[in-house]
């Protein structure tokens, strides 16, 4: 697929046909470059969903105790989000993601080397707040290279390669443990951090922060893009830097979004979390023979949330409400069924199926941050999403966490189902009285 609609391959985006012929090609390297450091990103942070039990197993920590454990990093994630999207784009959108990475891998080889749970917990707590320095000013990159016609795909794009990241984490975790036997849970934070350097290493030496970098002026937008990205740029030059906190705060569809996205990552981490436990406890299989089964999650939740904001960007460019409705609702009716599936194979297609549908809001959501922010604070506006995201991932693990203390497996189900409905409501609700086909708030 190429990298321009027909609809405006003919300007060109602004630039002369040999401009065009440069940026459209080093707009698919900054893409790719930065979903793959993404992907491996998930190594030094789901690493801890598969070692869970075997950490329970070593330590003789609960369950309980590890769900607190692993909610940790939701809430430093989270908050780190709501200032790092914005100073990374004040500061430096590149320098932030390397730094991000390194420090993130370093606390993780950190974690393993501990055997105290209160020093495990500061420790994981940091990880969270390194992570965060990636994937909100993660979006300002992708903003400054793609227009808005085509972020759709492109933060679909990127947003999959965390779903491939998840099961390649699962995955070099399971490799680690093989490797390491006598290292036990421990090989899970540092052998995997081999993957985070060295995708670090070619971001670091190949990407390119925006056009200007590579000789070329910035892209131009198409007319109400365009409009709107004025209007952001007036806001920053006449209230501020930090006034683009209040300019999205004071839209009330802004907030319904952070809802949507607090839902949606509740339901995504209740799988992605619990899953590996629930195949050992209540499905009798172990992780090395499950992993299969296992991994289809995240592949469903990679070619759900890249497939449906791409078709977004053709069918609803400007309202994305209405596919996160029917996204909400195929996504309730997934994850009520699972439970009852007894073939592993039925039960690995339906949680392929789940995935697909949860995750692709997640992709949703990114785009519309794009929308809303532009090139001037897409990645502030991502970053209070992902707050919100996270926010909701750190309050499943924890109630979860005390739930399965109990094997009420049950609840899981019922509330990620309940959530999934919740989603397709506040949605519903902010397509009500929008102001036109055309308008981006």
């Amino acid at each position: 697929m190429g990298g321009v609609e027909k609809s405006t391959s003919k300007e060109l985006y602004g630039y002369a046909p040999e401009q065009f012929k440069k940026y459209n090609s080093r707009m698919w390297v900054a893409l790719f470059l930065f979903a793959l450091l993404y992907c491996f990103l998930y190594s030094g942070r789901l690493n801890i969903s598969t070692a869970i039990p075997m950490m329970e197993e070593e330590m003789g920590w609960t369950t309980g105790q590890l769900g607190i454990l692993s909610s940790i990093l939701f809430w430093t994630y989270g908050f780190g989000h709501l200032v790092n999207g914005r100073l990374g784009e004040i500061f430096g959108i590149k320098r932030f993601i390397v730094a991000g990475i390194i420090l993130s891998a370093l606390t993780n080889i950190c974690i393993s080397f501990q055997s105290s749970l209160v020093v495990i917990c500061i420790l994981w707590g940091f990880n969270g707040y390194f992570q965060s320095m990636l994937w909100s000013p993660g979006m300002a990159y992708i903003a400054a290279w793609w227009p808005g016609a085509k972020r759709g795909f492109a933060t679909g794009f990127c947003n999959a390669s965390s779903s491939l990241g998840t099961a390649a984490a699962w995955l070099a975790v399971t490799l680690a443990f093989a490797i390491a036997p006598n290292m036990g849970w421990r090989a899970a934070f540092s052998l995997p951090t081999v993957l985070m350097f060295a995708a670090m290493l070619v971001f670091l030496i190949f990407a390119k922060g925006k056009p200007e970098d590579v000789g070329l002026p910035p892209y131009k937008e198409e007319k109400v893009r365009e409009a709107h990205e004025d209007e952001l740029v007036k806001v920053v030059e006449e209230k501020g830097k930090l006034y683009p906190y209040v300019y999205l705060f004071s839209q009330w569809r802004f907030f319904i979004w952070c809802l949507i996205v607090a839902g949606s990552n509740l339901s995504r981490y209740g799988l992605l979390t619990w899953m590996p436990k629930y195949y050992v406890s209540v499905r009798g299989i172990d992780l090395k023979a499950g992993i299969v089964g296992l991994v289809m999650l995240p592949l469903g939740m990679a070619l759900g949330t890249w497939l449906v904001p791409w078709l977004s960007d053709r069918l609803t460019p400007y309202n994305r409400l209405p596919v996160v409705i029917a996204c909400a609702i195929l996504s309730a009716c997934t994850v009520f069924i699972f439970p009852n599936i007894e073939s592993q194979t039925g039960a690995a297609a339906v949680l392929f199926v789940a995935g697909f549908f949860i995750y692709a809001i997640n992709g949703l959501v990114w785009a519309f941050a794009t929308d809303i922010g532009g090139r001037v604070f897409a990645g502030t506006a991502a970053g209070v999403l992902d707050w919100a995201a996270y926010m909701g991932a750190a309050v499943q693990a924890v109630f979860f966490g005390f739930i399965l203390q109990d094997d009420k497996w049950n609840v899981l189900f019922v509330v990620i189902t309940t959530v999934c409905v919740l989603v397709a409501v506040f949605a519903f609700i902010a397509t009500r009285g929008r102001k036109g086909s055309t308008s981006l708030k």
